[in-house]
């Protein structure tokens, strides 16, 4: 079955992160070096907004009428999410049969469960032709296991913020050069507007390698217009973009970049507005998701719900700014998060829209804080806070006329996704 395997392959490295590509390029060696027969690439790197973007690239090539593949991590619900083949989430029969023969290739070998079901991910990518590959970091860069491609279109920095400086390390510009690790020899980078430790980190990377880069509020301007379109003025032209279909004012600068670099890897024609229609139907669950049908809604009386995974501070500002644009009124939160990440950080940016937060454990995550743990944190912030047993007991507190989101990890936006029975797909 494929829980099972996804189960045995969890248990080959005593460590869920081990940072460096030597286990990975040994075991593409076994598989026949999937990694150099890929479909022409868009290689993301970033904090926040990597899924974002992806998501727009995705909705723009699939308009366009591109056979595109797709890889992304966390999942919500699936580990399917992961991997997208020609347009659609791998099936379970296909998943499973490339997961087992990376498994009888690895022969029981020390490998971490991101670096061996990355190495499934190429070998399926690789079997089946397309005519894009859109390929997300899961954490970092340099060391991470899709840095092994040699030759992308472009690559593409999203956001880059304080975040799992465990691994990264706890200064913005030695996690600027773990992302910076992605930039090519050659190869066109194009970033997000970044703070000046961090642009200047990617600027030294950037001639290093000889790669163009291009930044946003520089080389590539954007400005959203009365109608909720977004003129982008980009290689001395003015394109006109479509309303984004992600909510949040975070979202036009991902459709931006999204489309600038489109633009800058000099690899669709022709150059015009019709390139980016598929910015407005771009789809991305669990970001300021809207949740108006489903089984979440029998705890509040079908009142509507909003799900977002923010968890950290960049994110928790992006949601800040998402639901001030939603209403003026007061929000419930409904909260849980992982012990890796400080309370404090997340809730600050959040704290002037709060009426109060029900905090949970995060079901299935021996990380998660404890929700007692989590409350007494909103507390000491001044924020009036209650432990609930679950997400089901939490909603049900909730008044009708509250604004409510569930928000705090990914983790708790997948369970909150799984238990309203509305799968990503």
């Amino acid at each position: 079955m494929l829980s099972e395997s996804l189960d045995r392959l969890a248990l080959l490295h005593p460590k869920l992160i081990d940072l460096g590509l030597e286990r990975t390029y040994q075991l593409l060696e076994k598989a026949g070096s999937p990694h150099q027969n890929l479909p022409p690439i868009f290689h993301i790197a970033g904090t926040n907004g990597k899924g974002s973007v992806s998501a727009y690239l995705f909705a723009i090539a699939k308009q366009l009428g591109l056979v595109t593949h797709c890889y992304t991590s966390p999942h919500l619900c699936r580990f399917n999410e992961r991997i997208r083949i020609e347009n659609k989430l791998i099936d379970d029969e296909a998943l499973l049969q490339v997961l087992d023969e990376v498994e009888k290739l690895n022969q029981n070998r020390p490998i971490t469960f991101y670096e061996i079901t990355t190495v499934a991910a190429f070998m399926a990518f690789a079997r089946i032709p397309a005519d894009l590959l859109i390929l997300e970091t899961g954490l970092g860069g340099r060391l991470d296991s899709t840095n092994v491609i040699e030759d992308p279109l472009a690559s593409i920095i999203t956001p880059i913020s304080r975040d799992h400086e465990h691994f990264l390390g706890s200064e913005l510009t030695q996690i600027a050069g773990e992302k910076a690790g992605i930039i090519k020899k050659n190869v066109p980078i194009i970033s997000a507007s970044q703070t000046k430790e961090v642009e200047e980190t990617l600027i030294k990377k950037a001639r290093e390698m000889a790669a163009p880069i291009f930044f946003e509020g520089t080389d590539f301007i954007w400005e959203q217009i009365n109608t909720g379109e977004v003129k982008l003025e980009c290689k001395n032209r003015v394109f006109t973009l479509p309303k984004p279909a992600l909510i949040g004012p975070h979202q036009i600068q991902n459709a931006a970049l999204a489309a600038a670099s489109i633009i800058y890897s000099d690899n669709f024609t022709p150059l015009d507005d019709r390139l980016f229609s598929g910015i407005g139907l771009a789809k991305w669950p669990g970001r300021v998701q809207f949740i108006d049908q489903g089984k979440l809604l029998n705890y509040r009386d079908a009142r509507p719900i909003w799900i977002d995974g923010a968890h950290n501070s960049h994110g928790a500002a992006a949601l800040a700014a998402s639901l001030v644009q939603i209403t003026e009124e007061k929000w419930t939160l409904i909260a849980g998060m992982l012990n890796t990440r400080k309370p404090d950080d997340f809730f600050t940016p959040l704290k002037n829209l709060i009426s109060e937060i029900f905090t949970i454990n995060i079901p299935g995550q021996p990380a998660s804080l404890s929700a007692q743990e989590l409350s007494d944190n909103c507390q000491d912030l001044g924020i009036k806070s209650t432990a609930k047993s679950s997400l089901g007991a939490a909603l049900s507190a909730t008044s009708e006329s509250e604004f409510v989101v569930i928000c705090g990890s990914l983790y708790l936006a997948g369970h909150a996704l799984l238990l309203n029975d509305t799968l990503p797909e």
